[in-house]
C-alpha cells in the first residue's frame, strides 16, 4: 500500500500533524502511520549558494571582484542543518511514499523552504498542497481532506525565489563593496536600507528643529471653559504682546453665545487585526518588540492552537467562515469575556463588509480566535496579554458603531471668540468590549478605519445653551508652551511606514527592525528607535536609490504581481542585476569618507589594534577593528575574587598580551595569573613589567613595585 511523504516546517507542528492523522510510530527524523510518513524541516534546510561556493577566490572580500553576479544561482544544503536534509532524502527514496504533501507555513516562504527541499532531493513523483490557516485538530483534518494541485502554487513560488535571489544580489554585493572598500563591517540591504532611511530622515527632522515659543489663551466661564482661535482656527499665539493685550481685553466681561451646533457622530468598530496592525497595538499599548510579538503569536498560533495564522496582511475575513463564527465566539466565552460574547450567542450576528469581504483577502484572512477551548491560566503574562488583544477585538467586531452627541459653540467676549466643545456618549457601543482596566483601541487613524485615530480625550459636559445666551463673566488662563520636534519612530510607527512603503511583509518586517538591531546601526532608546553614528554614515554611503523607500515598494509590488501571475520573473530579475551592477559601481567611485564612531582608546592584545564597542545580547563588548582578528571580551568590569593587597577591595580581570591578569586600578596593584596552576609564570611577570613601564601611565611606581616583587622573590 503506497502512503503521501508529508513535510512540515517544524518538529512541533509535524508532531501535531502526525497525531491528527494517526502516525503512532515515532523515528528520530520522521513519524510513520497507515498512510502516512510525517517529516519535517528546521527552517531553511536549503540557500542559495555562497560567492565561494562559484569560485574559491571570493573567500576574500576583493572589491574588484564586484559585483559577483551568477549567470544561474545554485542552491547548496545548509551546513547546521544537513542531518535533516539527509533524513528527509532518505525517505524521498522510499518506494512505498508515491507523492509529497506540502505542509509547511502557507505562505511565500513556507513555499521556498519545501520547493527548495524538494529540487535538491530531486523529487519528480506527485504532489499536493496542505492549505490551512490554523492548527486546530479540525483545521488540519479538513486540510488534508480538501488538498489543493501543488501546481497551483508554481507563482508564489517563483515570487519567493525572485525575492530571495534579489536580496542575495543586493545585500550580498554592496554589503561587501562598502566593507572591502572603508574595512569596515557595513551591512546594506534591498529593504534595510530603505528602512534605515526613514529613520534618519525623521533624525535630520529632529536635528534641524528650532523650537518656539508660544502662548494659548482658554476662558473660564464658570460653568465650562473655552479656547481663543483666531478665525483660521488657530489657537497659538507667538507674540507675548497679543497675548497680554487680549487677556486684558476680555478679563472680567460677560461672553454670549453666538452659535451652538450639535451634532450626532458614529465610531464604527475597529477592524479585525492583520500582523502590522497587531504588533503596533502590541508596541504602543506593552512597549512589545515587532519581534516579540511575533514570537508570542506563534505561540499563541502553534502550541496553544488558540489563534489563526499569523503571518496574513488581510483584515477581513472570508465568506466560508461565516458558520465559524458562533463556535468561535463559544470558545472564548470565559472568564472576563464571558459576559461580552455570551448576549452576541443569542441571535444572528451581524455580518457586514466590515467583518467579511472576500475581496480583500490574498493568501490568510485576518487573524481572529479558533474554536479551541482556552485555558487562560495556562498562558504567560505577554501571552495573556497579546491574547486579550486579539479576543476583544473579534467580539467588538460584532457590537454596533458607538454614537456620540458632539456639541461645538461659539462664545464671543467683546468680539474675540472661544470655541467650545462638548460630547455625550448615547450608546457606548463596541467601546463597552474595552471596559475598565483594558485600553480601549487605539487605532491607525487610517481613512479605511473610519478615523480610529481621531481625539477621544473626554470631552466636558456643557449646560443647556443656545445662541443669545449669556455664558458668565471671563476668568483668563495664559498657557505656555513650546513647539514640539517630531517625535522620533518607535517599532509601531516604523511599521506604518514600512507598511505605508510596502518595505518588506507583515512576515519580515520585525526580522528587518532587529538586523537593523544588530548591526550597530539603530539603537532602541526607552520605546523610541534612533540611528547609531555607524547608521548615521552608513546612510551617506549606499546610494539615494537604495535609501529611498519608492524603489524598493516598486520591487514589492513587482513580487506581489508575479505571485498573482501579473508579472515576469525574468524582467524583475533582469532590472535587479542591472541595479547591482550601478550599486556597485556607485560605491567604488564615490569619494565620500567612512570614519568608525565607536573605536576606544583599549588595544587588542594580539593585534594592537584599537578596540571597537558594540553592543550584544551579552552586554557591551569591546571587538577587534581588524576584521582579520576574532578578538573581543566583554567591555563591563570582570571582578574576581582575588583582593588587592592594599585596599582589600576585589581586583578586576584583564588581558594583556602577557595574558591574563588581575590589578586594582586605585592603588596600581597587578597581578599575573598562571594559565592552569594560578601561579606566577616568571616570563609572564616579566612581560608585563616590560608592557606597562612602557605603554600605560599607570604611576611611576607600578613597574617599580613588580621589579622589586620579582626580586624579592628571587632572593
Amino acid at each position: 500500500m503506497s502512503k503521501s511523504l508529508v513535510l512540515a516546517e517544524k518538529p512541533s507542528v509535524a508532531k501535531e500533524i502526525a497525531r491528527v492523522l494517526g502516525c503512532g510510530q515515532k523515528h528520530k527524523s520522521y513519524y510513520e502511520g497507515p498512510g502516512h510518513v510525517v517529516t519535517w524541516a528546521l527552517g531553511h534546510l536549503v540557500g542559495l549558494a555562497e560567492p565561494e561556493d562559484y569560485d574559491t577566490r571570493y573567500q576574500k572580500w576583493n572589491l574588484e571582484d564586484l559585483p559577483i553576479i551568477p549567470g544561474r544561482m545554485k542552491l547548496k544544503v545548509l551546513k547546521e542543518t544537513s542531518h535533516q536534509f539527509r533524513a528527509i532524502a532518505d525517505l524521498a527514496k522510499r518506494k512505498d511514499l508515491a507523492e509529497l504533501i506540502i505542509a509547511t507555513d502557507s505562505a511565500r516562504e513556507g513555499e521556498l523552504v519545501a520547493r527548495w527541499i524538494m529540487e535538491m532531493i530531486r523529487w519528480n513523483k506527485p504532489f499536493q498542497r496542505l492549505w490551512i490557516s490554523s492548527q486546530t485538530d479540525k483545521a488540519i483534518r479538513e486540510g488534508f481532506a480538501n488538498l489543493k494541485p501543488g501546481k497551483q502554487y508554481d507563482r508564489l513560488f517563483q515570487s519567493a525565489v525572485c525575492r530571495a535571489e534579489a536580496d542575495w544580489l543586493i545585500g550580498l554585493n554592496i554589503t561587501r563593496a562598502l566593507t572591502s572598500k572603508y574595512d569596515a563591517q557595513l551591512s546594506a540591504g534591498r529593504v534595510q536600507t530603505p528602512t534605515l532611511g526613514m529613520i534618519m530622515d525623521r533624525e535630520k527632522e529632529i536635528r534641524n528643529f528650532r523650537s518656539v515659543e508660544y502662548w494659548t489663551v482658554q476662558a473660564d466661564f464658570g460653568a465650562f471653559r473655552g479656547t481663543w482661535r483666531q478665525r483660521s482656527g488657530e489657537s497659538r499665539l507667538f507674540e507675548r504682546e497679543r497675548v497680554d493685550a487680549l487677556v486684558q481685553r476680555v478679563s472680567g466681561k460677560s461672553g454670549k453665545v453666538v452659535s451652538v451646533k450639535k451634532t450626532e457622530k458614529t465610531e464604527p468598530q475597529p477592524l479585525a487585526y492583520d500582523l502590522t496592525e497587531l504588533q503596533r497595538d502590541a508596541n504602543r499599548r506593552f512597549g512589545f518588540s515587532a519581534k516579540h510579538t511575533l514570537s508570542t503569536l506563534q505561540r499563541l498560533y502553534e502550541q496553544y492552537k488558540l489563534v489563526t495564522y499569523p503571518r496574513t496582511d488581510s483584515r477581513y475575513l472570508t465568506s466560508d467562515m461565516t458558520g465559524t463564527l458562533k463556535e468561535r465566539l463559544q470558545s472564548v466565552a470565559v472568564g472576563p469575556y464571558a459576559p461580552l460574547a455570551k448576549p452576541l450567542m443569542k441571535g444572528q450576528l451581524p455580518v457586514s463588509k466590515r467583518i467579511v469581504d472576500d475581496s480583500k483577502v490574498s493568501d490568510h484572512h485576518a487573524i481572529i480566535p479558533t474554536d479551541e477551548y482556552v485555558n487562560l491560566s495556562a498562558l504567560s503574562a505577554d501571552e495573556r496579554k497579546l491574547y486579550d488583544l486579539i479576543v476583544r477585538r473579534f467580539l467588538a467586531l460584532f457590537y454596533p458603531a458607538a454614537r456620540y452627541e458632539t456639541t461645538a459653540m461659539v462664545v464671543e467676549v467683546d468680539g474675540e471668540p472661544f470655541h467650545v466643545a462638548g460630547r455625550v456618549v448615547k450608546d457606548a457601543g463596541w467601546r463597552s468590549v474595552y471596559g475598565p482596566g483594558t485600553a480601549a483601541d487605539s487605532g491607525d487613524g487610517d481613512e479605511e478605519d473610519g478615523g480610529e485615530g481621531a481625539d477621544r480625550a473626554d470631552l466636558q459636559e456643557l449646560p443647556a445653551l443656545s445662541a443669545g445666551d449669556s455664558a458668565g463673566t471671563v476668568r483668563c488662563r495664559v498657557g505656555t508652551h513650546r513647539t514640539q520636534p517630531p517625535k522620533r519612530h518607535t517599532e509601531a510607527t516604523l511599521l506604518t511606514q514600512m507598511e505605508k512603503h510596502h518595505l518588506g511583509t507583515p512576515a519580515t518586517r520585525a526580522e528587518i527592525i532587529e538586523k537593523l538591531v544588530s548591526s550597530d546601526t539603530i539603537e532602541r532608546e526607552g520605546g523610541s528607535l534612533h540611528p547609531t553614528g555607524k547608521g548615521t554614515q552608513l546612510i551617506e554611503l549606499v546610494a539615494e536609490e537604495l535609501r529611498s523607500p519608492e524603489l524598493t515598494a516598486k520591487w514589492e509590488q513587482e513580487l506581489e504581481d508575479i505571485a498573482r501571475g501579473r508579472g515576469r520573473t525574468e524582467t524583475f530579475l533582469s532590472g535587479i542585476r542591472d541595479m547591482t551592477k550601478q550599486l556597485v559601481t556607485g560605491v567604488r567611485t564615490s569619494q565620500t569618507e567612512y570614519k568608525p564612531h565607536n573605536l576606544t582608546n583599549s588595544r587588542c592584545p594580539e593585534c594592537g589594534e584599537r578596540l571597537m564597542e558594540r553592543n550584544s545580547k551579552r552586554g557591551k563588548m569591546l571587538v577587534c577593528a581588524n576584521r582579520e582578528c576574532e578578538y573581543r571580551r566583554s567591555a563591563e568590569k570582570q571582578l574576581v575574587n582575588r583582593r588587592c593587597p592594599q585596599c582589600h577591595k576585589k581586583m578586576e580581570l584583564k588581558t594583556g598580551k602577557a595574558g591574563k591578569y588581575v590589578q586594582c586600578l586605585p592603588c596600581n596593584v597587578v597581578e599575573v595569573l598562571g594559565e592552569s596552576t594560578g601561579k606566577v609564570a616568571k616570563h609572564q611577570q616579566q612581560k608585563l613589567v616590560k608592557q606597562y613601564s612602557k605603554q600605560e601611565d599607570l604611576g611611576s611606581s607600578l613597574g617599580d613595585a613588580l621589579k622589586a616583587a620579582l626580586a624579592k622573590k628571587d632572593d
